[in-house]
């Protein structure tokens, strides 16, 4: 291998890294890792990405720097030989419903061109296929339908209302034509037929009677060019068994004379007019008021005010109308709703001449539209239901009668990636549609082929992009950066591994080694072995986190990495340091909770059980229908049953057991707040204890401060010209507008005042900008407050300064705050933990201090419920439900379920395969 060009980076202090300088090889993959925040982001990103985007930007002129994001360049003192770059980033952007994985990938941009140029028209009327024939064409189609039958060969003509019929006959005499035939009568022209024609009556001439036989090609060829061409581009073929066939030169269908759109690319869009479902204007689904939200819980009765509307100030009028009314019609108003017979709960919504019932209520509100808090009322009982006109598939009908193979574009949509290909690969084309369709299928297939290879086969086309992970976002734009066959670039990815099975993330880590291979140069932050296994040159982060990061620990080729004493990745790699198993596996307290049929999405009538006081993992491949379990199914039914939410839950048949709950909590990752103005200590209410710890001192009580004095978000003790933000924006014409700190109070967000009270000479400003760690000796003689610092530490967030907007925090790091904050709940027991990959963006020592808190929440007598792929977070379960065999359709079925020693004894579990040697042969019960 020739040596490696480098990319040299000099004194770089981007965030916490303390003055880095070191080399990066070009054409190579080298991967980022390092513990939880120790600033290999602040590399990566926002270092090596920002300067390659800024020094482009530069490049442009003044005008067009207005239409692009403003880019702070790094604190850096120099990076020489930078190539262009590019960020895949694990974030999904995209909000809008109008984006699909098919528009995302131009999978979709493909298909409607294949379909404009190889798809067959059906008639909307009668289904037959519309097409533009020719005489040729139709000779041959005639010769290869019915050879040896006769035909009639004939063309139709229409007499105008100012045209007698003796007339009309005479001009046909002159043209040589000698029969017509009207209805089912041929009439014979020269013997002046007393035919009576009605005004606008219409009438085929006989031009020819012929035996299709090849001998008589010419004549037959013939006789349908003349018929063409006198029937104006429509000729009809009848055979002595009764069969007509109509032919024309124009795009129609010639057996019902209804002219159809000639197919074009527009028309398979739903993002445009040409295409796009005139009902639901493309979006494939329509508002409607939804009753699971107008009664959310039909347990109630019409008395206890059953419909939640009308308990609200502005429905009360109605509510005293609905008793009143069914009163009238003896209803029984203290019966729970659930248990009223179907005419009177349609009595409720659809009312009569006097009670104007649910829908008359709605009717009467849509009249107050123009107000603003109608439009947000009206909108909280609205869901999306299908769109009764395309039904969901956003297209106009003229799109959906264009079909390859018998499908239309609506229907490969509906496809998987993978069975596009198989799709594809397929079709039997004619040599013609083949010549046509030849780069079509090329660029199709080069696109779909790459979806394929980072594990996306499982994605189905016309899935909204908005509904995707991070990880699966991020894999979209991968694929399509190989697509693109770009050299001589810088690609920097943010843990492309992450919602991945280990079967998938060697082929993954191996599409990155070729990526670099063509002559990029790929930079990969990743905690994850295989990767870092894969990996030309390694640069390790650390040691610590936050304040005690931002140095490097190790940057060399793999094999001097795995030999590095100071290294703690290395030691995990190589064993010298591990997550261990647990010394026995709870077996929980005989008790349940059991999800039975459920078939929501892939899922194919699953019954799902699960111990309760125990660590329960859902694995499987990527697609396999965990989230649709976990997420979609059982939380949204344990959240509606214990009145927590509303949403609609996933199909499902019954759910047992929750008797022996008390609650459920979801921890996802998302953000913990909009704004800058939350932070972790707001979150889990150490603040209150800081602020009134300052209002407690002398100096405080001096000035008549109070704790609310303390607070940045409110008038007293804030800095009112910035209004508590630290920041100032200034608004810039043609550019971005800008944040300065704030002059009054130099970014302290308090009057000067406030700041003069200290506690162990730190005063508030100083006390939000340390880290949790400094915080935790710092307040070590308060107990309360150092309880709930310490949950920080626990969850391995130590690093964050007590401070920190929650806007820049990663969701891996929002997930652990959540976690930290629920065990600050004393006496917390008989919940239901549900976690969707927790491990995301955690190091395996961070892991391991994550599992022992995963364990108090059981300990306690809880249930955890975790979705997750970590290998070294499943050999420490309980309980293992494993879902596949494989994604989308594939997918959806229970293949194993046990202890981890039992999994790995099933040979359909491709997690048992993985795991298998992460375990010593244990036995294969619980042990």
């Amino acid at each position: 291998m020739a040596q490696p060009l480098w990319l040299t980076i000099e004194g770089a202090r981007q965030h916490n890294l303390k003055n880095l300088s070191l080399k990066i090889p070009h054409d190579r993959m080298t991967v980022i890792t390092g513990v939880s925040g120790s600033g290999k982001s602040s590399l990566a990103f926002d270092t090596l990405f920002v300067e390659g985007q800024w020094r482009y930007v530069e490049s442009l002129s003044t005008y067009a720097r207005m239409f692009l994001d403003r880019l702070d360049r790094p604190d850096v003192d120099r990076i020489s030989e930078i190539r262009p770059a590019i960020a895949i980033e694990q974030k999904n952007p995209v909000r809008t419903a109008r984006s699909t994985v098919g528009t995302a990938t131009e999978v979709a941009d493909y298909l409607r061109l294949l379909f404009a140029k190889i798809g067959r028209a059906h008639c909307l009327r009668c289904g037959r296929e519309a097409r533009i024939d020719s005489a040729d064409s139709a000779a041959e189609e005639l010769l290869a339908a019915a050879p040896g039958q006769r035909a009639l060969i004939a063309f139709p003509a229409h007499v105008l209302p100012n045209v007698s019929p003796e007339e009309f006959f005479s001009g046909l005499v002159r043209r040589g034509f000698a029969r017509i035939k009207v209805g089912t009568e041929i009439y014979d022209l020269n013997s002046r037929p007393a035919v009576k024609l009605d005004d606008g009556a219409r009438l085929l001439v006989i031009l020819d009677r012929v035996q299709l036989d090849p001998a008589q090609r010419r004549r037959i060829t013939e006789s349908l060019e003349i018929a063409l061409r006198e029937g104006e581009g429509r000729c009809i073929v009848e055979l002595m068994d009764g069969e007509t066939t109509a032919y024309g030169l124009d795009y129609r269908c010639h057996a019902c004379d209804l002219p159809l759109a000639k197919p074009e690319p527009l028309l398979f869009s739903f993002n445009h007019p040409l295409g796009a479902c005139p009902e639901c204007k493309g979006f494939g689904n329509i508002l409607r008021y939804d009753e699971t939200l107008v009664i959310p819980d039909n347990a109630r009765s019409l008395a206890d005010g059953a419909v939640e509307p009308w308990r609200n100030p502005s429905g009360r009028r109605f509510q005293r109308e609905l008793l009143k009314a069914a009163k009238r019609h003896k209803v029984d108003v203290a019966r729970p709703y659930s248990e009223l017979p179907p005419e009177t709960r349609k009595w409720v919504y659809d009312g009569d001449e006097k009670f104007p019932g649910i829908t008359g209520f709605f009717e009467h509100l849509e009249e107050y539209r123009y107000k603003l808090h109608v439009r947000v009322l009206l909108s909280r009982y609205r869901s999306q239901f299908p769109c009764p006109a395309c039904h969901g598939t956003r297209l106009k009908p003229e799109a959906l009668t264009v079909k390859i193979a018998e499908k239309s574009i609506a229907d490969v949509s509906r496809l998987t990636v993978s069975e596009l290909a198989s799709f594809l690969g397929a079709l039997r084309l004619s040599s013609w549609e083949e010549q046509v369709a030849k780069e079509i299928l090329k660029q199709l297939t080069g696109k779909v082929s790459f979806l394929n290879q980072v594990g996306l086969g499982y994605l189905s086309l016309d899935r909204q992009t908005r509904s995707l992970s991070g990880g699966e976002a991020q894999r979209i734009n991968l694929a399509n950066q190989l697509g693109s066959q770009l050299v001589g670039t810088l690609y920097v990815l943010d843990e492309p591994s992450i919602g991945l099975h280990s079967r998938d993330t060697a082929r993954l880590a191996e599409l990155c080694r070729e990526l670099a291979s063509v002559g990029n140069t790929v930079v990969v932050v990743e905690h994850d072995k295989t990767f870092i296994e894969a990996a030309d040159y390694i640069i390790e982060l650390g040691p610590g986190a936050g304040e005690r990061g931002g140095e490097v620990v190790f940057a060399g080729p793999k094999e001097e990495f795995r030999k590095d004493s100071r290294s703690l990745t290395a030691r995990y790699l190589t064993g010298r340091d591990q997550i261990p198993l647990p010394l026995a596996r709870r077996t929980g307290n005989d008790r349940a909770l059991t999800l039975l049929g459920a078939r929501a999405n892939n899922l194919k009538h699953l019954t799902v059980k699960i111990p309760l006081h125990c660590l329960t993992l859902v694995t499987g491949v990527s697609g396999s229908g965990k989230s649709t379990l976990v997420h979609d199914t059982l939380y949204r039914a344990v959240a509606r049953a214990f009145k927590v939410e509303f949403e609609q839950p996933g199909e499902y048949d019954s759910l047992l057991g929750l008797e022996h709950l008390k609650g459920v909590r979801l921890i996802d990752q998302e953000p913990i707040g909009r704004t800058p103005r939350s932070n972790p200590v707001t979150y889990i209410k150490a603040f209150d204890e800081i602020r009134k710890l300052y209002a407690s001192l002398q100096t405080a009580k001096t000035l008549g401060f109070g704790p609310g004095h303390f607070s940045f978000n409110v008038s007293g003790g804030r800095c009112e010209t910035c209004e508590g933000d630290g920041l100032q924006k200034l608004e810039m014409y043609f550019f971005e507008d800008v944040y300065v700190t704030c002059e009054e109070c130099d970014g302290s967000r308090y009057r000067s005042t406030v700041l003069q009270v200290r506690y162990k000479g730190k005063n508030i400003h100083q006390v939000l900008q340390m880290t949790v760690n400094e915080a935790l000796e710092f307040f070590d003689t308060r107990p309360t407050l150092a309880r709930r610092l310490r949950l920080l530490a626990e969850v391995g967030l130590g690093y964050l300064r007590l401070g920190q907007p929650a806007t820049t925090l990663s969701g891996g790091e929002a997930q652990r705050l959540k976690i930290a904050a629920e065990l600050g709940v004393r006496d917390s027991s008989g919940i239901l933990y549900i976690l969707d990959e927790p491990t995301t963006g955690l190091h395996l020592d961070d892991v391991k201090k994550l599992l022992k808190v995963l364990n108090r929440l059981v300990d306690s007598g809880n249930t955890v419920v975790v979705v997750e792929h970590h290998l070294d977070v499943i050999k420490t379960a309980d309980w293992i439900i494993d879902l596949g065999p494989e994604g989308g359709q594939a997918g959806g079925e229970i293949v194993a379920e046990g202890t981890p020693e039992q999994i790995v004894n099933v040979p359909g579990s491709y997690t048992g395969k993985y795991l298998r040697e992460l375990l010593p042969a244990r036995g294969n019960g619980r042990a």
